[in-house]
């Protein structure tokens, strides 16, 4: 009776996902007797997830991206280097290859992904494959693709083999309808860009999953993030990555936003740690599988006035993106992340002060080195 149940569960399955194969729906009726594990796309009892005294087995997709590198070097040093497993589908740098595993991946390859769970003993997924907002609007077609197709891919995955889930959102996850000074983690989310439309995507699909069939899905809606390490992916927060590069090499920047365009932004470390601190925060701590973060605010203009203070011959012009502006203005100009702080204990370390002074310092740095090399 049992078994009958199953199978017409796995049929039913197969209906609704456009990823369920014959192979998979075979893999799943020849697992029915030898292994509770393969009865998560039924409904049933999941696999267990790491529990909080063993290390994680962590697989992150997307890794050569802004936020891959930097994460997959911050949890070695927490779980050591072999227990974190980089992937994306570019050849990486000589230093990303030899400091730490690195194997190829494309998330809109089921099976490929599949087998690397399954053969790697992953247990921790960090799903960070995605087209960014500016691409996006100008190759919809590749943003649904990565940004929708992989991520089913992802969630089936992920529920199959019980694993812990993380898939950033973003403030681009908010729309022109949506409070935007403080936006709150729970109010209307209406956006314009197919990025913001698919995080959203994201955010219910993954909540849906938890409810449905337990998976431990986390998500954060991160601010625009600020890093010295990887170049700007195409989103609309690039130029406070940008106007670093710039103001260090030429002392002159143009940026294509209005000067009194506030949006919420962050550090990468501090992103970094959040991220850290989140995954390992005990599910029943959660009230939320979506959360708000932040850590300042501030306008081209502001970052400009504290970069002078350090380079006072800086000099910046302003040529207005119109689309960039468009996609700027019906975004949030502060988050509202009580929530956070109060579940899993957020606090950011670095203000736009600080955040100036490390970028300064790191981008010199990294020049000088390269003149002497």
């Amino acid at each position: 009776m049992l078994v009958m149940q199953l199978l017409r569960g796995a049929v039913k399955h197969a209906g609704s996902s456009p990823q369920f194969s014959v192979e998979r729906l075979n893999s799943a009726v020849r697992g029915i007797s030898s292994s509770s594990q393969h009865l998560s796309d039924f409904g049933e009892t999941l696999p267990p997830s790491c529990t909080d005294t063993e290390s994680p087995k962590i697989l992150i997709t997307g890794g050569l991206g802004q936020l891959g590198v930097g994460l997959a070097k911050l949890l070695r040093r927490r779980f050591g280097k072999n227990n974190v497993i980089l992937s994306d589908i570019r050849k990486p740098p000589n230093h990303v290859y030899h400091n730490g595993p690195f194997i190829f991946s494309d998330i809109l390859d089921y099976k490929n992904l599949r087998e690397i769970v399954v053969n790697n003993n992953i247990s921790w997924l960090i799903h960070y494959s995605a087209v960014l907002s500016a691409v996006g609007e100008n190759n919809v077609a590749l943003a649904k693709e990565v940004n929708i197709t992989g991520l089913h891919n992802i969630l089936d995955i992920a529920t199959e083999h019980g694993l812990r889930v993380f898939v950033p959102s973003t403030i681009g996850a908010f729309g022109p309808s949506s409070p935007r000074d403080p936006t709150p983690e729970l109010c209307v989310q209406r956006p314009r860009t197919i990025y913001g439309v698919s995080k959203v995507h994201a955010e219910l699909m993954g909540e849906y999953y938890h409810h449905r069939y337990g998976l431990d899905f986390r998500c954060l809606r991160y601010p625009g993030i600020i890093s010295a390490n990887s170049n700007p992916g195409g989103g609309t927060t690039d130029y406070a990555v940008q106007i670093f590069h710039a103001a260090v090499k030429t002392g002159c920047f143009e940026c294509n936003l209005r000067s009194d365009t506030l949006l919420p932004m962050m550090y990468i470390d501090d992103c970094l740690r959040a991220t850290l601190e989140f995954m390992e925060a005990p599910a029943d701590t959660l009230l939320s599988r979506t959360y708000n973060i932040s850590a300042m605010s501030f306008t081209p203009h502001d970052l400009v006035q504290e970069m002078q203070k350090v380079l006072p011959g800086l000099k910046v012009t302003y040529n207005v993106d119109p689309a960039r502006q468009a996609i700027a203005d019906s975004w949030p100009m502060v988050l509202e992340d009580s929530a956070a702080r109060r579940d899993w204990g957020w606090k950011q370390d670095c203000d736009l002060s600080a955040l100036v002074q490390n970028m300064l310092t790191h981008i010199t740095t990294c020049n000088q080195r390269a003149q002497a090399n």
